[in-house]
């Protein structure tokens, strides 16, 4: 691969994760603050990213892999997603706004895999060479957190409240997906395998792989995959507006100390692997969720930030240690005939169903919380730290009971994961 050739690599996952980490962090935020949503309609808002992961795979079995090269339905779905982001920028009510989120979410999200097509074909070694690519995809995501919170200052609530300033990131997301649109027409060409031409909607969906779950290990891992998503999408949906509710500042920029974490601990899984085997290195990545959420729980944007920052940086552990590795431990029990499905089983069971339960779980928690509070929860009240304390005595502890729940559900999976899932010959870290 050549110098030029991983550059513009690189500046496609740059942009690609920049555009995403750009709007969809803030976006419970948005949606509470600027639009008025209620709990229901955040969480139906949020079920689109869901709704385009399971759409995504006939886009691209069936379609973009069949007929096109994958740059310029790279192009054209990030052209698309650029004027959809447009009109997002421009709605004034939720309802006007679902459409458009559903519309990009479902031509977002094949794009995931598109960048990764087009990146594998350059490559002659993509276990050295991919990483290297990848990784300024995570930077994209940082910049864009960083760029929200310490440039354009955004998500200083006094400032969003006042100017509707949180509505300018669809915009910049919108701005930079332009340019990927454009900038996908000059990438190396990357026409159809012949192989991939003849897929079945079976192959594409991952359902050829079902006979894995035969195996119990498998089977065991495949459920807890689903069930952990449900806290994961309270992450997603609720960690913004719980940080701007509480008064903490510049919280998208703080946030993107996840994606650091995640780069660094992402580094640490071979040595886990090497040190304690697949079984152990899971259940770290399940109990990070547990740890991290009662760290939400009792933390606050007073003496104790330390305990949000914590809770952020575990970012790290959490994804890592149950996604990446279960990617790994998928291809590892998939052997050659299956390794394509499976993954997009293993991708279609969490991106798609695992977290379309966990938003509706996290909007009825919330909403069953709100309800009890002695007065309604204001929406983008920024608070002080004695302020704080005394809020959560009036709302009857209300964040810190949302994120009780998450923190108990991951702690029964990875109970449940530790109780019944075995050690095998295909679990051994030689063989991962």
């Amino acid at each position: 691969m050549t110098t030029v050739t991983k550059s513009k690599l690189s500046f496609m996952m740059f942009l690609e994760f920049f555009i995403w980490g750009g709007w969809f962090v803030t976006l419970g935020t948005f949606l509470g603050n600027n639009l008025k949503a209620d709990e229901f309609q955040i969480a139906n808002v949020f079920s689109t990213q869901s709704y385009g992961a399971i759409i995504a795979p006939f886009i691209i079995g069936m379609i973009a892999d069949r007929f096109f090269n994958a740059e310029r339905i790279l192009g054209f779905l990030h052209i698309a997603g650029a004027v959809l982001m447009y009109l997002m920028f421009k709605a004034e009510n939720v309802s006007v706004f679902y459409p458009y989120v559903l519309g990009y979410m479902i031509a977002y999200m094949p794009t995931l895999a598109l960048v990764n097509s087009v990146s594998f074909r350059q490559m002659n070694d993509p276990e050295k060479e991919f990483s290297s690519i990848r990784i300024w995809g995570t930077i994209g995501w940082i910049i864009a957190g960083l760029a929200i919170s310490y440039v354009f200052h955004w998500d200083n609530n006094e400032n969003n409240l006042a100017h509707d300033t949180l509505r300018n990131t669809f915009l910049m997301s919108a701005i930079a997906s332009a340019i990927l649109g454009l900038f996908s027409f000059t990438l190396p060409k990357t026409p159809p395998k012949k192989s991939e031409g003849g897929a079945s909607i079976s192959q594409v969906l991952g359902l050829d792989a079902l006979k894995l779950l035969t195996d119990k290990n498998f089977l065991i891992f495949f459920l807890s995959s689903i069930l952990i998503c449900i806290p994961l999408a309270f992450y997603y949906s609720h960690a913004n507006p719980f940080f701007t509710n509480i008064g903490m500042e510049n919280v998208t920029g703080k946030m993107a100390i996840g994606q650091i974490s995640e780069t660094l601990f992402l580094l640490m899984i071979p040595i886990f692997f090497k040190r304690f085997g697949f079984k152990k290195t899971i259940l770290a990545g399940m109990f990070a969720w547990v740890l991290r959420y009662f760290l939400f729980a009792y933390g606050n944007a007073g003496e104790l930030t330390f305990l949000l920052i914590l809770g952020i940086a575990l970012h790290g552990i959490c994804y890592d240690f149950f996604f990446v590795s279960g990617q790994i431990y998928t291809d590892s029990k998939a052997g050659e005939k299956y390794k394509s499905s499976a993954q997009g089983l293993i991708t279609l069971a969490t991106y798609g169903i695992g977290q379309l339960i966990g938003f509706w779980v996290a909007g009825y928690v919330s909403k069953y919380y709100s309800a009890l509070a002695p007065v309604k929860l204001e929406k983008g009240v920024t608070l002080t730290a004695e302020e704080t304390a005394a809020r959560i005595a009036q709302y009857g502890n209300f964040w810190q009971h949302v994120w009780i729940v998450p923190a108990i559900i991951a702690g029964i999976v990875a109970v449940l994961f530790m109780l019944f899932f075995k050690n095998d010959a295909k679990t051994k870290t030689s063989n991962i």
